[in-house]
């Protein structure tokens, strides 16, 4: 099956209402303009639509970096501050971290005996990132990532899992495994379904495919005015492009990507116009993205300096959104124990 064509497991927002809503991240550090124009502006659309929680993926940022777990807690912190400063809101989204709910490891126990290592080792995404990583082999873990993301999908009983449609093939992956296990012991988890965002997927300031913190080629959304200015700078444009006069193609040219992006209709065709008939530099270009950049992230900046002096309250938030989380997951692994006839008692 190509999971990329198959559309059985995509919903259509229009015609669906679903009730809850499970996205997050693994915490390997700050998040960055890639991450807002990807997931998290779509994040804070759908918060006020949906019964939103967002786990931070702790144990699965292990599956990479399992040789430094003590950077955990820090980069726990700073991508929970990373949502709050970007308009996540707490009154109405739950944030939980994941190694604090051991319901989710004890899940993902039970659904590993409901996939054989096959679909696994021919996932496409576990196959591109062990490429990009250069791994030659793969640990337990790292291959059974969607096992494990599977368990956090069903162990929250979300309906809906915005994703790209690179992660198509893990929400599959969660599909069949939720509908083996409902099958095999009579259960009645939820088969989840996947929300395809529309956001662009942002190519790095050098011109890499991928915006990455590992590429040094992104502009993080706790970056300083400076710091991003001096970014945008750098990135990379239309090389053919030597004058400012020049006629350039702007399909080619990181900037104009991310004019796409984050810039308003009219700058958009403004800019694809004058690149197009030579009207416009480079540098003119680039200065016009960074006051849009300053203009998006103004307000995040706002918000984050609000937590940076109160940082008590962010582990609050964090640990409240835990305890809430803990109360579903535990109702949910009672559900599967009985369903599985394991659930002992004398």
């Amino acid at each position: 099956m190509d999971l990329k064509t198959d559309n059985s497991a995509i919903a259509d927002e229009s015609k669906y209402k679903y009730k809850r809503i499970l996205t997050g991240d693994r915490p390997t550090g700050p998040l960055h303009l890639g991450h807002y124009a990807g997931s998290l502006k779509n994040r804070i659309r759908l918060q006020d639509k949906y019964e939103t929680f967002i786990l931070i993926a702790d144990v699965q940022a292990l599956t990479t970096n399992f040789e430094h777990p003590e950077k955990l807690k820090e980069n726990i912190f700073l991508v929970a501050l990373d949502y709050l400063s970007a308009g996540i809101d707490p009154k109405i989204s739950t944030i939980a971290i994941q190694s604090m709910i051991p319901e989710i490891s004890e899940l993902t126990t039970f659904f590993s005996m409901l996939i054989s290592v096959n679909p696994l080792r021919h996932n496409p995404t576990i196959k591109t990132e062990a490429k990009e990583r250069g791994y030659k082999e793969l640990t337990y873990g790292f291959l059974g990532y969607p096992v494990s993301q599977t368990a956090d999908i069903a162990v929250f009983k979300a309906d809906l899992v915005p994703v790209g449609i690179d992660q198509l093939p893990h929400i599959e992956i969660a599909r069949k495994i939720v509908r083996k296990f409902n099958e095999l012991y009579c259960g009645k988890l939820i088969e989840p379904s996947a929300l395809i965002g529309e956001s662009p997927k942002l190519v790095g300031l050098d011109g890499n495919l991928k915006m990455s913190k590992s590429y040094g080629n992104a502009v993080n959304l706790s970056d300083d005015f400076d710091s991003v200015k001096n970014k945008i700078k750098s990135a990379l444009t239309d090389k053919n492009r030597i004058h400012p006069t020049d006629k350039g193609n702007p399909d080619i040219c990181t900037i104009y990507s991310y004019h796409k992006a984050f810039s308003g209709g009219d700058l958009i065709k403004e800019t694809e116009y004058n690149c197009k008939n030579g009207k416009i530099g480079c540098v003119k270009c680039k200065e016009n993205l960074f006051g849009v950049i300053k203009t998006l992230l103004e307000p995040m900046n706002e918000r984050r300096n609000h937590y940076l002096k109160n940082k008590d309250e962010v582990w609050d938030i964090l640990f409240d959104g835990t305890k809430k989380s803990r109360i579903i997951a535990s109702e949910t692994i009672k559900e599967v124990k009985n369903s599985m006839e394991i659930l002992y008692n004398k």
